[in-house]
């Protein structure tokens, strides 16, 4: 018997919005700019994680805070031009789930790693926002995913314990956070396919939000 829960608790890049994929781009775009090689490692390591522990990923692996700040000024400025002229998808089957959770009764809550004022901005163009309780984002928290200080600020943010509260996320640094916070965690896998760890957290894996309702 699948468990009850009072609340579901959203990531936002991969899962609502397909601002993975723009990042993507930007990202091996302003890598060949820049000279930077392996860029598809750097982006799968850094996939889930906040700008601090990204920003700090790269001074790592570039051995050069010059050169991680103009990567990240140049991802930057081309994620800017590409939400400003074209705007951020919307994920396969997101504002049905929305719709879906909503009519169901439960509780809606994000736990982005990106900065508030972003999540704020493309929430609210993607036409989001209202579905969603509380938002925690990024910047709000001292230690970014995988560590379960943002789960746990989210579920604190609606007044619930973790263990009513279930995550959808697409990542596996965001399902180790959301896991090791005490969620149930349903993965919706986008650029990263679940590995053997994943398959062992993962109450259940979904191929899109289309299927939320089977499972909620």
């Amino acid at each position: 018997m699948m468990k009850t829960f009072a609340a579901v608790i959203f990531d936002m890049d991969g899962v609502l919005l397909d601002s993975e994929s723009v990042c993507d781009l930007v990202w091996r775009k302003a890598a060949k700019e820049c000279g930077i090689d392996d860029i598809d490692k750097i982006i799968e390591k850094n996939r889930g994680c906040n700008y601090t522990d990204t920003r700090a990923s790269l001074e790592h692996d570039l051995q050069s805070v010059s050169a991680a700040d103009k990567f990240m000024n140049r991802t930057a400025e081309l994620f800017n031009k590409i939400e400003t002229e074209e705007g951020i998808p919307s994920m396969k089957g997101a504002r049905e789930a929305l719709e879906y959770l909503t009519k169901k009764g439960y509780r809606i809550a994000l736990a982005s790693s990106t900065d508030g004022n972003a999540v704020r901005r493309q929430m609210k163009n993607a036409g989001f926002i209202d579905f969603f309780e509380t938002l925690t984002t990024g910047d709000t928290v001292a230690r970014g995913k995988p560590d379960p200080e943002i789960y746990a600020r989210a579920c604190a943010s609606l007044g619930l314990s973790p263990d009513v509260c279930c995550a959808i996320e697409d990542s596996p640094n965001g399902m180790r956070s959301a896991y090791r916070a005490g969620l149930s965690c349903i993965m919706v896998p986008d650029k990263i396919a679940p590995d053997d760890e994943m398959k062992k957290i993962a109450m259940c894996i979904l191929p899109s939000l289309n299927a939320i309702a089977t499972v909620l």
